[in-house]
């Protein structure tokens, strides 16, 4: 998380310099974003594998896929 920090007088007469100053302070907070929602998809991608690849669901897709065969 940043640090709050107290406004300088420079800060009010360049905006720009402010802004560039919260640039570099918040510079390596995209690339926790990234990793942290990468981390998520392979977790519940793990997870999909897991519930797909049981017995019970298998089953259960086998049969809706024989349904749909014999239906046409």
């Amino acid at each position: 998380m940043p640090q709050i920090r107290e406004t300088t007088p420079e800060d009010h007469r360049t905006p720009s310099a402010a802004l560039q100053r919260l640039h570099r302070e918040e510079e390596g907070l995209a690339t926790a974003e990234y990793g942290i929602v990468m981390l998520a998809a392979v977790a519940f991608a793990g997870l999909l594998t897991a519930v797909l690849s049981s017995e019970t669901v298998r089953g259960w897709l086998e049969a809706l896929v024989q349904q749909a065969l014999n239906a046409g």
